[in-house]
C-alpha cells in the first residue's frame, strides 16, 4: 500500500482509459505478501463453503431505478403493485397503504394485522424456492446482499418521515425490501442493499482505497543487498525448530492469505487501475456497510438543512433500530476442519472466540475486516498489553518467591517471633490489655512477602516497563496503520448531534472546514456548562472521600472491637481482621457508587452540549476514568501515605471526634495492610467484571428469546432458532453498548492502573493482570461474535485519548512507587539502621542479616504505662516510634534516629523519581516511534508508485496513439 495522496490527486486529473472486463479478468494475479485486507476480497481465499454467499458470479447490475421497482416490496410510500413474476409472494402491508402525499394520523390503527400461520407458510415458501434468500442475507431473488437492516414498529406514528427518508434512499441509488418479523407481528425489517453504481459513486465521494490493478513491483530491496544471505540461513535455521503453538494455522484460516496489493483513492474514471476480479467481492462486506451507514446519515426524511440523518430518525423512534448484519450463524454441524467455514462469523468463533483458543494469537485482520479498524485497534492493544505483560508477571512471581524463600531468615521476622518479653502498649485504653510482640509472628512473615530487598528492584522495573509498554506500542500502532491502509486516512467530518443542533440551531456560523452554516455554541455559554460540569465532577470526588472516611471510622471501630474480643484466635490476628473486613465494605461501597458515579457522567456530558460524537465521547470517557480512579484507589492512597502517621504515642493519642484512636501500623510495617487492599479490591473486581460482560449479555440474550417464544404462539420457525433468517436473529441479539469501546478500555485502564502505580506494594498484581486479560480477550470475542449485532465498523488510527491517560498513569507510577518505597515500607529505616546505627557500622560491608541485628529494639520506643493509669503487672511497654524514653531529660521527643531516617526518605525520593525518570526518558528517545524498515518501505513505495503512474499512464497515451493514429500535445516524446 501506499500512501501519499498528492500523488494519486494529480494522477486522477489526467485524462483516463478503458479497459474491458475481460483484460481485467486476465489481468495476472498478484503476488501473496502482508497488505492491504481489501485486496484478500478479490483473491480466491474464502473459506470453503463461503463460495455460496460471497462469489456470486460477475454480472452487469440492473440500472437501480428499474431493480427498485422490480425487486424493492411494496412500502408505505408507494401504491403501486409489485411488477416481478413473483408478486404472489411479495407482503404487502395493508395498513400502511396510503400515500405519502397525506398526513398520516398519530393514531393510526392497524386494520388487517399479518396472522402467523401466514408468515410462516410464506417462509417455508422461501426457503423452498431460494436457499440464499432464506439464510437472510440477500434479497428474495437471491443476488442482492443486504448491506444493512432497519427495524421499525408498524404502530409508530411516524409513517410519513419514514416515508420520505425511505423514498429519498431510493434516489440516491439504494435498493430497499420489507420483511415482517417472525416473532413478533409489530415488528418490520428494512433490507438495504447497495448496487455497484452506488457504491463506487460514494466510494469515490468518501476517498475509499481500494487495491490498485497495476502490476506489483519488487519490493523487498534489502534482500538484494549483502546481508541477504545471513537472512536466509536464520529463516532455514527457524525452519527447522519446532512450530510456534501459539501461531494459528493459515490452512485453517484461509481468509489469512495476505495479498500484496498498491491502493488509492477510488474512481470511476480510473476505474481499470484497480483490481475488480468480481464486483461482488470488490467492496468487503464492512465497507459496503459504511458506505451504506454514509448514505443514511445524509438523506433527509423532511425539508429543511437538518433533517437528515438516520441517527436523528432512531432517537425519534421513526426507526427501533439500524445495524449491519451478521454474515450468518456462529456455529455449524460439520467440523470446519474438514467442511471449512460457513462465513467469517463462523470462522471468528472457531478461531478467535472459543475458549480452547485462549493460547492462540488474535487473527487481528480478520477482525478488522469484519468489524472494522477501530474495533480492531481495541483488540490488538489488549493483545499487545497482555503480551507485556509476561515479562512484568515472571518478575513480580520471582520478587514473590524471592520473598517467601527467605521468610524464615529474615533477621526482623526473627526478633519479632523471638521477642516474647517484648510487652506491647495496649490497642485501646479502656478494655484492652497489654500483648507481647511475638503474638504477631506470622504478621511480620507475611509482611516481608513484600517488603523486601527485591521491592526497589521490582518498582524500578515496571516504571521503565511502563515506558517501554507504551513506546513500542506505538511502534506497533504504526505498523498496524500501514497494514490497514490507514496512514493517510483522515477523520471526516463528524455529523453534528442531534441534541447540539437542537439546542443551538437558532445562532449559526459558517463551519471553515465544510464553508457551510451551521449551529453554534457561544463561548459563554460553554464556559458556564463547563464549570457546571466541573463543580459536578468535584462534588462526585468529595463524595468519595466521604465514602472513605466512613470506612476509616468502621476501621477505627472494628480495630477496637477485635483488640478486646473474647475469640482469642481474632484477638491475637487483630490486624488481618481490621484490615480484611475494611477492604471488603470497601469494595462494596466502590461498586455500588460506580453505577452512580456512570450516570452522573453522562448527565453532566449531555448537560455540556458537546458538538459532535467523538466529543461526547471523549468528554464521557474522561469523566468515567476521573470518578472510577478516584473512588477505586483514594481508599489505598490513604492506607499508603496516611495510615499510622497521625496516630500520636501513648498517653498523648490522636482521637477522631474524641472518641476513637486513630488506627496504627504494626510494627514491621504497614505495607502488608496496603498489599491486602489491592489484592482484594483487584481479585474480586475482576471477577465481578468478567460475570458481568459474559453473564449480562447472556441473561439479557435467554429472556429475550423466552419473551420470543412466548409471543410467537409456538409457532414452528419461531421455536426452531436455526430456521429464524438472519435479521430477526441480529434483532434478538443485544446491542453494542451506547458508549462503544469506553467500558471496554475503562476496564483495563484502570488495571493498567493497579499494576503500575501502587505495584511495589503487591508484585503479584501483574501476574493477576496477565491472568485476568487472557480471559478478557476471549470473553470480549465472544460477547462480539456471538451477543451483540454487529457494530457498524468504524475506522480509527489510535485508541484515542486512552494513550494520553496511559503516560499520565506511567509518569504518576513513579512519583507514587517512589513514596511508597520510602514512605510506606521499612526499606528506608532498614537502610538508615544498618549503616549508621547496626553492628555493621564503620566495618564494612556485611551479610544484610547481620547488619540488621537489634533492629526491631532500636525501632521500638518505652512508654511508662503509670503515666496513664494502666492496671498491669508491667510498668513499662513499647510501641512503634522513634522517640526519647520517659527517663530521658526530654522524655517522648523525636530521636536523632527520627530525623535520619525522614533525611533518607526523603533522599530516596527525590533520587528514585530523577533516576526513574532519566531512564523513562532515554528509553523514549532511543525507541523511535515508526520502526525504521517501515520507513523505508514507505519511501521506497511511494517512489515505486510515481513510476508505476508515468509508466501506467505511457502506456495508456500509446494506446491513444495507435488506436487513433495522432499524437497528443501533452505527450511525452
Amino acid at each position: 500500500m501506499v500512501h501519499h495522496s498528492g500523488s494519486i490527486q494529480s494522477f486522477k486529473q489526467q485524462k483516463g482509459m478503458h479497459t474491458s472486463f475481460s483484460e481485467i479478468l486476465k489481468e495476472k494475479s498478484l503476488k501473496p505478501s502482508r497488505r492491504s485486507l481489501p485486496c484478500l476480497a478479490q483473491s480466491q481465499t474464502h473459506p470453503i463453503n463461503l463460495n455460496h454467499f460471497l462469489s456470486v458470479p460477475l454480472s452487469p447490475e440492473p440500472k437501480p431505478e428499474a431493480e427498485g421497482l422490480s425487486q424493492s416490496i411494496s412500502t408505505s410510500c408507494s401504491l403501486l403493485p409489485p411488477q416481478t413474476e413473483d408478486a404472489k409472494d411479495q407482503y404487502v402491508e395493508e395498513s400502511e397503504v396510503t400515500p405519502c402525499e397525506t398526513k398520516a394520523d398519530e393514531s393510526f390503527p392497524l386494520k388487517k394485522p399479518v396472522t402467523r400461520a401466514k408468515l410462516e407458510a410464506r417462509t417455508d415458501s422461501l426457503q423452498g424456492k431460494n436457499p440464499a434468500a432464506s439464510s437472510g442475507l440477500f434479497f428474495r431473488n437471491g443476488k442482492k446482499r443486504i448491506d444493512y437492516i432497519l427495524v421499525y414498529k408498524k404502530s409508530s406514528p411516524q409513517v410519513e418521515k419514514r416515508c420520505t427518508f425511505e423514498k429519498n434512499l431510493r434516489a440516491e441509488g439504494l435498493m430497499l425490501e420489507k420483511e415482517p418479523s417472525l416473532t413478533n407481528n409489530d415488528i418490520m425489517f428494512v433490507k438495504v442493499h447497495a448496487p455497484w453504481d452506488t457504491l463506487c459513486k460514494y466510494a469515490e465521494q468518501m476517498n475509499i482505497r481500494m487495491p490498485f490493478r497495476k502490476k506489483c513491483y519488487f519490493t523487498d530491496w534489502k534482500s538484494k543487498t549483502l546481508g541477504s544471505r545471513f537472512h536466509l540461513r536464520c529463516r532455514q535455521l527457524k525452519s527447522w525448530l519446532p512450530r510456534n503453538p501459539m501461531k494459528l494455522d493459515k490452512e485453517a484460516l484461509p481468509d489469512l492469505e495476505e495479498t500484496d496489493c498498491y491502493t488509492a483513492p477510488f474512481s470511476r474514471a480510473r476505474m481499470h487501475h484497480f483490481t475488480i476480479n468480481n464486483r461482488e467481492s470488490f467492496f468487503s462486506n464492512s465497507t459496503r456497510s459504511r458506505i451504506v451507514h454514509h448514505v443514511l446519515q445524509r438523506t433527509k426524511y423532511e425539508d429543511g438543512k437538518l433533517k437528515m440523518g438516520i441517527n436523528r430518525l432512531l432517537g425519534n423512534n421513526t426507526y427501533e433500530a439500524a445495524f449491519p448484519p451478521h454474515e450468518g450463524g456462529y456455529k455449524s454441524r460439520h467440523p470446519i476442519k474438514t467442511h471449512g467455514a460457513q462465513n467469517h462469523r463462523h470462522l471468528l468463533y472457531e478461531r478467535w472466540a472459543r475458549w480452547g483458543m485462549w493460547y492462540k494469537y488474535q487473527p487481528l485482520d480478520l477482525i478488522r475486516r469484519y468489524f472494522g479498524e477501530k474495533i480492531g485497534l481495541y483488540f490488538a492493544w489488549l493483545g499487545w498489553y497482555t503480551g507485556m505483560l509476561i515479562p512484568a508477571a515472571l518478575v513480580g512471581v520471582f520478587v514473590f518467591l524471592y520473598g517467601l524463600f527467605t521468610m524464615d531468615s529474615s533477621q526482623v521476622s526473627k526478633e519479632i517471633c523471638e521477642a516474647n518479653t517484648t510487652i506491647m502498649c495496649p490497642m485501646c485504653e479502656d478494655t484492652c490489655e497489654p500483648w507481647t510482640l511475638s503474638d504477631s509472628c506470622v504478621y511480620a512473615k507475611v509482611t516481608h512477602l513484600f517488603d523486601n530487598g527485591g521491592t526497589v528492584f521490582f518498582a524500578i522495573f515496571m516504571a521503565i516497563w511502563a515506558t517501554v509498554f507504551l513506546e513500542f506500542w506505538k511502534r506497533r500502532r504504526a505498523e498496524l496503520t500501514y497494514d490497514w491502509d490507514l496512514i493517510d486516512w483522515e477523520e471526516e467530518e463528524e455529523e453534528l448531534r442531534p441534541q447540539f443542533e437542537a439546542k443551538y440551531s437558532r445562532v449559526e456560523r459558517v463551519n471553515p472546514i465544510s464553508c457551510k452554516p451551521e449551529p453554534f455554541q457561544p463561548f459563554s455559554d460553554k464556559l458556564s456548562r463547563l464549570m457546571v460540569s466541573v463543580s459536578g465532577i468535584f462534588f462526585m470526588i468529595s463524595l468519595v472521600l466521604t465514602a472513605v472516611f466512613a470506612v476509616v471510622v468502621f476501621r477505627l471501630i472494628a480495630m477496637e472491637k477485635f483488640a478486646s474480643f473474647n475469640w482469642d484466635f481474632v484477638k491475637k490476628n487483630w490486624q488481618f481482621a481490621t484490615s480484611g473486613t475494611g477492604v471488603c465494605i470497601n469494595f462494596m461501597i466502590i461498586m455500588s457508587l460506580n453505577v452512580v458515579y456512570e450516570k452522573v457522567a453522562y448527565l453532566l456530558t449531555n448537560l455540556e452540549h458537546p458538538r459532535t460524537e467523538s466529543e461526547w465521547e471523549n468528554s464521557f470517557s474522561l469523566k468515567m476514568f476521573l470518578f472510577q480512579f478516584v473512588n477505586l484507589n483514594s481508599s489505598t492512597f490513604y492506607i499508603a501515605f496516611f495510615l499510622g502517621r497521625f496516630a500520636g504515642r501513648p498517653g498523648k493519642y490522636n482521637k477522631l471526634f474524641n472518641r476513637w484512636r486513630l488506627e496504627e501500623c504494626h510494627p514491621s510495617g504497614c505495607l502488608i495492610d496496603l498489599c491486602l487492599q489491592m489484592g482484594v479490591i483487584m481479585f474480586f473486581k475482576q471477577i465481578w467484571n468478567n460475570f458481568m460482560e459474559l453473564g449480562y449479555p447472556l441473561l439479557q440474550n435467554w429472556w429475550s428469546r423466552r419473551k420470543m417464544k412466548r409471543l410467537g404462539g409456538g409457532g414452528q420457525n419461531v421455536e426452531n432458532k436455526a430456521q429464524l433468517p438472519q435479521w430477526d436473529k441480529d434483532w434478538n441479539l443485544q446491542p453494542m453498548n451506547a458508549h462503544g469501546l469506553v467500558d471496554e478500555y475503562l476496564e483495563m485502564v484502570l488495571q493498567f492502573g493497579f499494576t503500575t502505580i501502587f505495584v511495589a506494594a503487591f508484585p503479584l498484581a501483574p501476574l493477576l493482570a496477565l491472568l485476568n486479560n487472557i480471559i478478557e480477550i476471549r470473553l470480549d470475542a465472544y460477547k462480539f461474535v456471538t451477543q451483540w449485532r454487529r457494530p457498524l465498523p468504524a475506522r480509527a488510527t489510535d485508541i484515542g485519548i486512552w494513550h494520553g491517560i496511559l503516560e499520565g498513569i506511567g509518569v504518576l507510577a513513579v512519583i507514587t512507587n517512589a513514596f511508597v518505597i520510602a514512605i510506606t515500607s521499612d526499606y528506608i529505616p532498614r537502610f538508615v539502621y544498618a549503616f549508621k546505627y547496626g553492628p555493621c557500622m564503620d566495618k564494612g560491608h556485611h551479610h544484610e542479616d547481620e547488619c540488621l541485628r537489634g533492629y526491631m529494639n532500636s525501632s521500638l520506643s518505652v512508654f511508662d504505662m503509670k503515666e496513664m493509669k494502666y492496671s498491669s503487672q508491667f510498668r513499662y511497654c513499647r510501641y512503634r516510634d522513634y522517640r526519647a524514653p520517659p527517663w530521658s531529660s526530654v522524655p517522648y521527643e523525636f530521636t536523632l534516629q527520627f530525623w535520619h531516617v525522614l533525611a533518607a526518605r526523603l533522599a530516596f525520593i527525590i533520587v528514585f523519581e530523577h533516576l526513574v525518570y532519566g531512564i523513562k526518558s532515554f528509553i523514549a528517545y532511543l525507541i523511535p516511534d515508526i520502526p525504521k524498515g517501515l520507513c523505508d518501505r514507505m519511501r521506497r513505495e511511494k517512489y515505486l508508485m510515481q513510476e508505476m503512474m508515468y509508466e501506467a499512464e505511457l502506456e495508456h497515451l500509446q494506446k491513444e496513439r495507435k488506436k487513433n493514429g495522432r499524437r497528443y500535445h501533452h505527450e511525452w516524446p
